[in-house]
């Protein structure tokens, strides 16, 4: 072990990888006070002990013509990260996510000797297994976040560790479901839904309507129906609800809320989830839930000629199998999601079954993430 004190360096693209940063930086400072860190990451590791460069909204970019408009200013970035951390030579560079910045990133440092270190497999096994060649040449080390991931990166000679998901070792389960009501001061045997129509802008245009419209028509079966709606962001919180008063459905038993998301799946019977992180985050509140997603119709036919799996959601990935029901696109109707969503509400046993189901998946995932991570960065770094 070295006994100077050394610098680490990290750049986290969004706030789930601000969150996985905040951990890992943490369980290493437990280990090593002396480590000093420095990058870009939003405020949960700038608390944590991050000195971040530039600001993490900067990098928090999506669709293309938004890409398109802030290219000049990625590319400014991150010509001056990898000059500044080629000059400085930190003991390891961690690219948390973000693989369209990371990568090329991590190969120029890797290049001039930096030890790199990649946390969360990009999606090789949906459809991008070509990117595998790219993560070979960019990285030492991967820190998988999915148990199937490890033979994929063998496969294509990338080392790699199992860390699990830190969000496995912190969600809430069915067992709190009644505390969790109790704390939104929702009764007990309210029939309660979660709604998560996305954290974009973007995905709000292409799925307010759509959910709004299902929870009509729950609400003309179920009079006593309330809807947790958990937002990103106050302009997409504003967006939904000005789609509200314009399908005149304000009178519904809407509670939207800033963030949360964890306690309105975790309350809710049955969830109705837009596709992405937050169908792992239904999973590991162990609450059964519908899949859907709507994107252009081109966008849709480009994605499906890449895709390599039979499953969207990431709960039926991990799997193996359609654990929970999945509509999407021109599936994507309101009839079509009510009825499902009300079949899943009305059959309590099944309710039950896929509540185990997620729940095995979730112990799959717990495996203390934090510390199994920061094990494997203090063997990379030689720490």
């Amino acid at each position: 072990m070295n006994g100077h004190a050394g610098t680490l360096a990290f750049v986290a693209g969004e706030a789930s990888g601000d969150a996985l940063g905040a951990g890992l930086i943490r369980a290493l400072k437990s280990k090593r006070s002396d480590l000093k860190f420095v990058g870009i990451g939003g405020p949960q590791m700038i608390s944590a002990g991050l000195q971040s460069w530039y600001p993490q909204e900067w990098l928090a970019v999506r669709g293309y013509s938004e890409v398109i408009a802030a290219l000049p200013r990625l590319l400014r970035v991150r010509r001056a990260l990898a000059q500044r951390l080629t000059h400085e030579k930190p003991l390891a560079f961690i690219g948390i996510d973000a693989p369209d910045f990371n990568l090329g990133l991590e190969r120029k440092l890797k290049n001039a000797g930096v030890q790199t270190i990649h946390y969360v497999c990009p999606s090789l096994w949906a459809w991008r297994e070509k990117r595998a060649l790219t993560l070979h040449k960019s990285v030492d080390h991967v820190l998988s976040v999915f148990p199937f991931e490890r033979a994929i990166l063998d496969k294509h000679g990338i080392a790699s560790t199992f860390v699990g998901h830190r969000m496995a070792d912190v969600a809430r389960g069915r067992s709190e479901t009644l505390a969790t009501r109790e704390e939104l001061r929702i009764k007990p045997d309210a029939p309660l839904f979660a709604m998560l129509p996305g954290s974009r802008q973007s995905e709000l245009q292409y799925h307010s309507d759509l959910f709004i419209s299902v929870a009509k028509q729950i609400s003309a079966k179920i009079p006593a129906a309330q809807f947790l709606v958990p937002f990103a962001s106050r302009a997409t919180r504003d967006y939904f609800e000005t789609r509200m008063y314009a399908l005149e459905a304000q009178h519904l038993k809407f509670t939207l809320m800033f963030g949360h998301a964890d306690w309105a799946l975790t309350a809710a019977d049955v969830a109705l989830v837009a596709s992405g992180t937050a169908t792992l985050e239904a999973a590991l509140a162990e609450c059964p839930h519908v899949i859907t997603y709507r994107v252009s119709d081109s966008t849709y036919r480009a994605v499906m000629r890449k895709l390599r799996v039979p499953y969207v959601g990431l709960p039926n990935v991990l799997a193996g199998d359609f654990v929970v029901p999945e509509l999407i696109q021109h599936h994507a109707t309101t009839d079509n999601l009510t009825q499902v969503m009300l079949n899943l509400f009305e059959d309590k046993p099944l309710r039950t079954q896929v509540s185990a189901r997620l729940g095995t998946l979730r112990a799959s995932l717990q495996q203390g993430a934090d510390e199994v991570a920061a094990n494997a960065v203090m063997r990379v770094a030689r720490l």
